[in-house]
């Protein structure tokens, strides 16, 4: 048999969390561990599910030794869930913020569920990136957070190493957009039908999203990688990203190859076709200047890439996915 490997996903257990969504979201992950064990396969895969609580000597969240496994370092994702009443205010929140940030700097995935984008917005890292919580938040949390690029009628944004949804029962959105990023799409279907939950209706991107490897463990080519997200790889150029991860050119290309599996272009290019897909979803920006507005200055070059990496042409994929077209 071969070896299993697990992959840790933990659920933060802020002042006010909705224990509701936390006892669901594990539930909806064991079944996925479930069905995954039944199908098999050659690289076994489970998921870890942690619960991490705030430790009054520490002051920072500590994973539960009632739940938890033996594990150490950082986990894949740190979910942040709905909370009930108000969303955590700053002083509450400030006993997290170094310790979000220092596993995100680590490699972990940061994702929330309606208020507790709240808490992922006092970390900083939403400046300049797209986000989501529920719509009745969005007046307070445009607000607190005025740079971040808030868009409540989306249900679920992947940006890769920040993932957020908008309602209180969104999780299940992003419990099922976790297990597809994992296990993969048949489990991920599997599971669906379980909970008698639609994902083709509720996954409209689900073809279309890139996810890193973010959990590498070299912080260098880490570094350039949050920077790639957060900027959509419009400087694509291996003198920047070098000085970006204190390298040299020849030794950033080894590194990262190393580490992501693609090469520096090969990866920005991939970031920069996200989020296309993401503009001709949800957008109805004509081709050529949207494939400025992601970095191409030739149109036509945007739509070699984009056919390669998608299988598809840029006006194809608008007409197959489309939101309120199918």
């Amino acid at each position: 048999m071969p070896p299993q490997r697990t992959i840790e996903i933990g659920i933060v257990l802020f002042p006010g969390a909705q224990l509701a969504a936390v006892y669901g979201l594990i539930d909806l992950f064991a079944v996925a561990n479930g069905i995954a064990a039944r199908r098999g396969g050659q690289d076994a895969v489970t998921l870890d599910i942690t619960q991490w609580r705030q430790c009054e000597l520490q002051g920072i969240p500590v994973r539960d030794t009632h739940v938890a496994s033996n594990r150490d370092g950082s986990p894949a994702v740190l979910l942040l869930p709905p909370c009930l009443g108000d969303p955590l205010p700053p002083e509450e929140a400030a006993p997290f913020i170094g310790w979000l940030t220092g596993h995100h700097r680590a490699g972990t995935t940061l994702a929330s569920v309606c208020g507790g984008a709240f808490l992922l917005g006092e970390t900083g890292l939403l400046t300049g990136r797209a986000v989501t919580t529920h719509w009745a938040l969005a007046g307070d949390f445009r607000l607190r957070f005025p740079g971040a690029l808030l868009d409540v009628d989306r249900l679920l944004i992947d940006d890769g190493d920040i993932m957020s949804a908008g309602g209180m029962m969104a999780w299940t959105d992003l419990g099922l957009k976790l297990v597809d990023r994992f296990l993969g799409p048949t489990v991920m279907c599997d599971t669906a039908r379980f909970f008698l939950v639609d994902p083709p209706g509720r996954e409209q991107r689900y073809y279309s999203v890139f996810f890193p490897n973010l959990t590498h463990g070299d912080p260098a080519v880490l570094k350039v990688q949050h920077w790639l997200q957060a900027t959509g790889a419009k400087d694509m150029s291996l003198a920047s990203l070098a000085l970006r991860a204190g390298l040299e050119e020849r030794t950033l290309l080894r590194r990262f190859r190393k580490a992501t599996g693609l090469t520096p272009i090969d990866y920005c290019q991939r970031v920069r076709v996200g989020r296309a897909c993401e503009m001709l979803q949800f957008g109805n920006l004509a081709i050529d200047a949207l494939a400025w507005e992601v970095g191409y200055g030739d149109p036509s070059a945007f739509r070699k890439v984009f056919h390669r990496v998608t299988g598809l042409t840029p006006g194809e994929y608008r007409r197959r996915f489309t939101v309120g077209q199918r």
